[in-house]
């Protein structure tokens, strides 16, 4: 296939753009320059696409300005809408649209599944629906639209784990407050995996959650880390040093989702990492 491909810089867009080349397609990166240039020039550059994967999106372990917080929806939003706006001005547009939005749609109380409605009434709570809605216009063209919600997306050179693992190496490691929050969670192999899997499956469309099929605890996770790395973790990082580095941004990090993924082994795909236990030890041995 030809597909096209936005945030092909970013940690999950590099492996994904490796993976997909790999099974033989042809990639047509989409950066912040050609995205600027308006719906036509992206029309231009997505013609002849057979498929467009959508992983724009500005950081979300930063402070949490106004400021930045606009930049967080707008390069979400409004790029999503950007992208379905290209997309209707084509005749042939691609045939498969695959966008991105995150667990974040759910609170922190209960266990979730696809057919769930999310329910967070924070900031990402709100910033995942309207990610989703902008996404799922483009359905009235015909285009079959997938929305990959994505959990903790677990590799060495990106994420949550490349910042973790040189305290943890030093023996600095620890939970985050008492540790109890949800941990939801997926290899980065698993994730790309989705992508060729949803490709070659015209049946598949709708909401996909992302995610291993055992979801655990922040302190189980860091407990895994710990084991695997040979180092204690007794250093453990009180909530209000992340409030007072990250603002209203370290609720991601004092707090967690419990989401699994019912719809994908649906369509008969199979974690090759449905345990945290070997997904880390793969990723910090290998």
């Amino acid at each position: 296939m030809r597909i096209a491909l936005t945030g092909a810089s970013g940690f999950i867009g590099r492996h994904l753009e490796n993976h997909l080349g790999e099974q033989g397609h042809e990639l047509v990166p989409l950066g912040r320059n050609e995205l600027r240039e308006g719906a036509r020039q992206i029309a231009a550059s997505i013609s002849g696409c057979d498929a467009l994967i959508n992983l724009a999106g500005a950081p979300i372990s930063r402070r949490w300005t106004d400021a930045y917080k606009q930049e967080m929806v707008s390069s979400r939003v409004k790029t999503t809408s950007l992208l379905v706006e290209a997309m209707s001005l084509l005749d042939q547009p691609p045939a498969t649209f695959i966008s991105t939005s995150a667990i974040g749609a759910f609170d922190t109380l209960g266990k979730y599944t696809e057919s769930d409605t999310p329910n967070a009434t924070d900031f990402l709570g709100q910033l995942s629906r309207d990610w989703e809605a902008a996404a799922l216009e483009a359905e009235s063209m015909g285009i079959r639209t997938l929305i990959f919600r994505f959990a903790l997306v677990l590799g060495t050179d990106g994420g949550l784990l490349k910042q973790l693992l040189l305290p943890f190496r030093l023996g600095l490691g620890g939970p985050v407050g008492d540790g109890r929050q949800h941990f939801s969670w997926v290899h980065i192999d698993d994730l790309t995996k989705a992508y060729t899997h949803a490709l070659e499956r015209s049946e598949m469309s709708g909401v996909f959650h992302i995610c291993a099929p055992n979801p655990t605890t922040n302190l189980e996770f860091t407990q895994i880390l710990g084991s695997a790395l040979h180092r204690p973790t007794l250093f453990r990082v009180p909530g209000f040093v992340l409030r007072l580095i990250y603002g209203e941004g370290a609720e991601v990090m004092t707090s967690g989702q419990c989401v699994i993924s019912v719809r994908l082994p649906k369509y008969g795909f199979e974690f090759d990492y449905p345990y945290l236990e070997s997904a880390i030890r793969e990723l910090v041995e290998s």
